[in-house]
């Protein structure tokens, strides 16, 4: 497939509009090292929602859902669906507590928790941890996914398209700073999902598809359409690992970049941006609608027109001959029905393609750059370090991280294999996120002792080829050996010193029956300012039913099934009026 003047065109105007952004705000952005890493604290919370999004919004996500799709149907998209009930947890009980904290990323939390020698062991183990381990394997992902589009719309080989597509991206990264990356954000999102929106109409009316109508009553796709599993018709066997365990274990359970149980990574990057509490909740809400409701349905129907072009591996291999067998995949698939489209559409979508890339990659390692330098580099190998010793260390540990995750991208097969062992690797942690805020027993050798041990049992699975397990039950087995583990030390091991609690109490006001003990030695007999978490609570139900609904509101009126869409459409509206005068109800400083 080749490209047209105009394709190239298209693609050479946003990566110069890209440069320029990152050129434009360089000076501002390194000043210090709150305006290189968390845009100087005065971000807006839609910039931020949409920033957040984007970012989410990467190369391998419609690669992923494509997997899915063609591997399970379209119920199989539970696996990712459920992480919306931990994502309004973090709207409603823990955004404000992140931007109240003043930390400057996620992992400095641990020094403000908890106490002694532990906690300084921990926030240096957790920042090689997540800011490198962790980060590198989530940008390798990304990059693989990029690479099997370059290999199959572009005709590249993996090395030529990770110089290319990594290259403009490290170069904005490392000049802007988050501020560089926000506002980038804002065009590639745009951009993002009008190419996905177009592509999606245009693959439908394919000769080989003819028009959605024949879609949705043809063969190879019936079986895929329900995006609610039947209890009666689906057996257990396929409902256990796609439907009960994300809804009653996943969520809460697991770690997953960008669906953190009570917040992390990128996304408490850009809560601590926030102008103020009020603001990183907004900002984490809109997210949240936009991700779960208004992006799935595009690539959906292109995995499932994929189902009738290439109903399976071997026809996706005899189109792509230069495609690796180890990368032929029902992950491919996205990519290789982007191949039918036409000049202009081509370049706007491939465009569209290297926008989810660049802001996927800028933020993780912007994001990653930023606990080396602050977690690692500030705190523990030069704490005299100037600001602009600093930003300079970010930028030349942008450049390096970007180059370690192309790197290992070229030696991985598949996003779904990705997705799994990155499951895995957080599997029984997210409990221990949730309650740390609320529960004063939690301390620094119980949050070692989870990451350890879910680590362990997650390289164990990998060596031993799951010992026969399903993905699912290799989770559960992972949540309940971490879970016993750093509970048991939770209360058998040492406690945090008083004073830390004391201090962290009355910083954070968390509330709850968790502090209890801390607030009789302070002498507060209630909960500073009154406990909202009933409040929140609620909402996290109302809101996680409102973009459920609208989510399935969307399918239904695609599918054809008015009445159900209207019922569902009416469901997400009463829920968002309820939300709305929740949200009143919610006390923010």
């Amino acid at each position: 497939m080749h490209l047209s003047g105009i394709d190239w065109a298209i693609m050479a105007t946003f990566f110069a509009v890209s440069l320029g952004i990152g050129l434009s705000v360089s000076r501002t952005s390194g000043k210090s090292f709150r305006s290189y890493f968390l845009g100087g604290q005065s971000m807006p919370w839609w910039l931020l929602g949409v920033s957040m999004v984007a970012t989410t919004f990467s190369t391998d996500t419609p690669n992923l859902v494509a997997d899915i799709v063609r591997g399970g149907g379209t119920y199989g998209n539970w696996a990712w669906w459920s992480f919306l009930l931990t994502g309004m947890l973090t709207v409603f009980l823990y955004a404000k507590l992140w931007r109240r904290s003043g930390v400057l990323t996620d992992v400095e939390f641990y020094e403000l928790r908890y106490s002694g020698k532990t906690a300084a062991f921990l926030r240096g183990f957790r920042a090689v941890y997540l800011g490198i381990l962790f980060n590198i394997i989530i940008m390798a992902s990304v990059t693989l996914a990029a690479i099997k589009i370059g290999t199959v719309m572009m005709g590249w080989s993996p090395i030529q398209t990770v110089v290319i597509a990594a290259g403009v991206t490290v170069v904005y990264s490392a000049l802007g700073g988050l501020r560089g990356v926000i506002l980038t954000d804002l065009v590639q999102f745009s951009l993002a999902m009008v190419g996905s929106i177009w592509a999606t109409i245009y693959v439908l009316n394919l000769p080989e598809i003819g028009g959605l109508s024949s879609l949705l009553v043809h063969e190879n796709v019936v079986s895929s359409l329900d995006f609610l599993p039947s209890f009666d018709t689906v057996s257990m066997d396929v409902l256990v690992p796609v439907f009960i365990i994300p809804l009653s274990v996943q969520w809460w359970a697991a770690y997953y970049p960008g669906a953190e149980p009570g917040g992390g990574g990128y996304i408490v990057q850009r809560m601590l941006s926030a102008k103020n509490e009020r603001h990183a909740a907004g900002a984490t809400l809109l997210f949240n609608g936009l991700h779960y409701a208004l992006r799935p349905w595009p690539w959906i129907l292109i995995a499932l027109a994929s189902l009738i072009v290439f109903p399976d591996l071997a026809s996706i291999a005899e189109r792509f001959p230069n495609v690796p067998t180890a990368q032929v995949q029902n992950d491919l698939a996205y990519p290789a029905m982007l191949t039918y489209l036409p000049s202009g559409l081509l370049g706007l979508v491939v465009t569209s393609l290297a926008a989810a890339y660049m802001s996927t990659m800028s933020t993780q390692v912007n994001w990653g750059s930023s606990i080396i330098v602050n977690d690692i580099y500030h705190r523990f190998i030069r704490p005299d370090a100037t600001e602009n010793q600093q930003v300079w260390s970010g930028r030349i540990t942008t450049v390096v991280l970007m180059g370690v995750a192309c790197t290992l991208a070229l030696f991985l097969e598949s996003a779904l294999q990705v997705f799994n062992i990155v499951l895995q690797i957080g599997a029984g942690t997210g409990l221990l996120f949730i309650l740390r805020w609320y529960w004063w027993r939690v301390n620094a050798a119980s949050e070692l002792t989870a990451m350890v041990v879910s680590f362990l049992v997650a390289i164990l699975f990998l060596i031993g080829h799951g010992f026969g397990m399903e993905s699912w039950q290799q989770l559960l087995v992972g949540v309940g050996v971490t879970t016993t583990a750093w509970l048991s030390v939770a209360f058998l091991g040492p406690t945090t010193e008083p004073a830390v609690l004391d201090s962290f109490y009355q910083k954070i006001r968390p509330g709850g029956p968790g502090w209890k003990p801390v607030r009789s030695r302070l002498g507060i007999d209630h909960v500073t300012g009154g406990s909202d978490i009933p409040t929140g609570l609620l909402a996290t139900v109302v809101g996680a039913l409102g973009i459920y609904s609208l989510l399935f509101a969307t399918g239904y009126f695609i599918y054809g099934r008015l009445p159900a869409a209207i019922a569902m459409a009416g469901v997400a509206a009463v829920s968002m009026l309820a939300l709305y005068r929740l949200w009143s109800k919610i006390r923010f400083e």
